[in-house]
């Protein structure tokens, strides 16, 4: 049988209509769907998912826990809460979105809970809870303990929930598929184009409401924390149907990352008492941050180990040739090792073959988290512009930025936003598909972006190779759009991505078949890889400033000039057009109690 080459051969093969399409089946996007599921009973869902199962989706990795204060907390206070989120955010996050998670956070703790999540207790029953960074008490003066955990495995607890009310509820899951292209009629989305990798078959799923969950898309970062799948998929649908992404130049490194692999060395490390030392075993981050020390703010933490590094005060891994520091553990009682760190501890003996107990263990800044993404309202629904939203699509978790995180994210409010913010989208889709449209026979165009695209990945028969581009990729986003930026380093980060992005377009290809083609998607998430490279380095050189996780070595200050969030148009790779959105200030415009501490604040732990 002749290999399908041409973009007129590719074809939609079947068509779909439940009510509402979900895609991407990690926390939030599951959650959402427990939630559509509960109030509207009989609700039909189809959830696609890249992985072979839900339970591989990256929410599984989480290691650390999810900020909640309990309303009837005698020292904690929600507003500490919702001030630390400002405060981490460097002013920058959007104070309805602040208020509305952090007022709602315990409320879900319990639904997880009864539900049957097993949270980890204390000898008196209660829910335990454990500090993490940037997390204080009475504006700043002391560590709050505010992190509910499951050990080390809190991710995973929570995956085991949301997937089993899915279940219950008849969501029905498209495995080892991935979302191509978003369909529109009339300006409102009405589903998206997906292929089944198991068949090779492309299908058309029409919905009432289409729900983005994609998650993030750190792969392009040559030490990284995130799965191999997250490559930005979700992020390039939306540019590529030309409406905007928000804040990508926010890209937060993780101080913590175990040299090698990049995985994660939670913060529930540093939260159980870890201590960050030098090659000399001082431990540094007193000088830096002499209050919160080891448990400031992860960009904090992040530049704070670089300058060791920079100065001479780090080390180089014998194996990996990688720089470091260290992160002692050796002090922690065993019953700590042994109940609330033990998965995280096996990373470091099976991946650098150190011993916890007795050894120091090397981490280094690892890119994390996406704190930008599609641009939502405080409802979820993806917008268009400042102003206007799309009907009928809607995001949540890591993929979305409404934005409870600015600039900055602290340690356990991810997993706050994705439950939070499922809960909030799985609301408003229950009340739009009551009194939608039903969306109609599939648009005329529907396919044919993508079917062209993929007949250009069936038809090349270039000398170049994925990885050798993929490598210099990560490498190149590592040295130039990392942890420290300057223009020089933007400016010729831009430039290698378009010699990158024209190098991919003479890959070598070694089968032309779509069946379980690893070859076809690699190139496919390739591109969504430089794409996504682009707008985060075009954003970073616009924005001539320091704010959270974004530093500018030449502009190391703050700037009132850029307090609005990035928009970011870009439907051919390098072409951008950039925009503004507010930052909402709704907490501090209201001059309620505490008003104050909302302003534009001064960041120092």
């Amino acid at each position: 049988m002749r290999s399908i080459k041409l973009a007129s051969e590719l074809k939609i093969d079947s068509v779909l209509k439940p009510e509402v399409l979900v895609i991407g089946a990690g926390g939030a996007g599951l959650r959402c769907a427990a939630e559509i599921c509960e109030r509207r009973p009989g609700t039909s869902i189809i959830a696609v998912t890249k992985v072979h199962s839900p339970q591989k989706s990256h929410t599984s990795t989480a290691q650390g826990g999810m900020a909640a204060v309990d309303p009837k907390d005698p020292i904690d206070r929600i507003v500490y809460h919702m001030f630390d989120t400002w405060k981490g955010s460097d002013c920058s996050a959007d104070q309805n979105i602040i208020k509305a998670v952090c007022e709602s956070a315990w409320e879900q703790i319990v639904w997880l809970e009864r539900h049957g999540m097993h949270f980890s207790r204390t000898e008196e029953g209660r829910i335990a809870k454990r500090p993490f960074g940037g997390h204080m008490l009475n504006f700043g003066q002391v560590k709050a303990f505010r992190s509910c955990y499951e050990a080390d495995r809190t991710g995973k607890g929570i995956m085991d929930t949301v997937w089993g009310e899915s279940l219950k509820h008849g969501v029905v899951f498209l495995n080892q598929s991935v979302a191509t292209e978003l369909l529109f009629r009339n300006g409102r989305c009405v589903g998206a184009v997906v292929l089944m990798e198991q068949n090779g078959k492309f299908v058309a799923i029409l919905a009432k409401a289409t729900v983005m969950a994609t998650g993030g898309k750190t792969r392009m970062y040559q030490v990284s924390t995130n799965c191999r799948q997250n490559t930005g998929d979700g992020l390039c649908l939306i540019l590529q149907a030309g409406l905007p992404v928000m804040d990508l130049e926010a890209v937060q490194f993780h101080p913590t990352g175990i040299v090698g692999p990049g995985i994660l060395a939670s913060e529930a490390l540093r939260g159980e008492g870890g201590i960050l030392r030098n090659k000399d075993e001082e431990p540094f981050m007193e000088r830096y941050a002499p209050t919160a020390k080891d448990l400031a703010p992860r960009d904090v933490v992040s530049r704070c180990i670089m300058t060791e590094i920079r100065e001479g005060r780090g080390c180089v891994h014998p194996d990996h040739k990688l720089p470091h520091v260290w992160l002692d553990l050796r002090h922690l009682p065993e019953y700590i090792h042994k109940t609330r760190i033990l998965e995280v501890c096996g990373f470091f003996r099976k991946f650098v073959g150190v011993e916890p107990r007795h050894e120091l263990c090397p981490v280094t800044p690892t890119a994390h988290y996406q704190m930008g993404g599609a641009p939502t309202n405080e409802f979820g629904e993806v917008q268009k512009d400042a102003r206007q939203i799309v009907p009928g699509l809607y995001a949540c978790g890591e993929f979305a930025a409404a934005t409870l995180h600015g600039h900055n994210r602290l340690g356990t409010n991810s997993l706050l936003e994705l439950i939070t913010m499922g809960k909030v989208v799985g609301e408003r889709v229950t009340a739009y598909i009551e009194h939608a449209e039903n969306p109609g026979d599939i648009p005329k165009d529907a396919g044919s972006r993508i079917f062209s695209r993929f007949s250009g990945y069936l038809e090349a028969n270039g000398q170049e190779h994925y990885a050798k581009i993929r490598d210099a990729l990560r490498v190149l986003m590592m040295d130039k759009v990392g942890v420290f930026r300057n223009e020089k380093g933007l400016t010729e980060a831009i430039e290698e991505l378009k010699m990158l992005k024209d190098r991919a377009r003479r890959l070598e290809l070694s089968s032309r078949s779509l069946v379980m083609n690893q070859d076809l998607i690699q190139f496919w998430e390739l591109d969504h890889l430089l794409d996504i490279s682009m707008v985060i380095a075009q954003s970073a050189l616009a924005r001539k400033e320091s704010r959270g996780a974004h530093y500018r070595e030449d502009y190391p200050e703050r700037s009132p000039e850029f307090h609005y969030h990035t928009l970011a148009y870009m439907t051919d790779c390098g072409n951008i057009t950039l925009d503004k959105r507010d930052i909402d200030m709704s907490i501090f415009e209201a001059k309620g109690e505490h008003y104050e501490k909302f302003g534009i604040i001064e960041r120092k732990y």
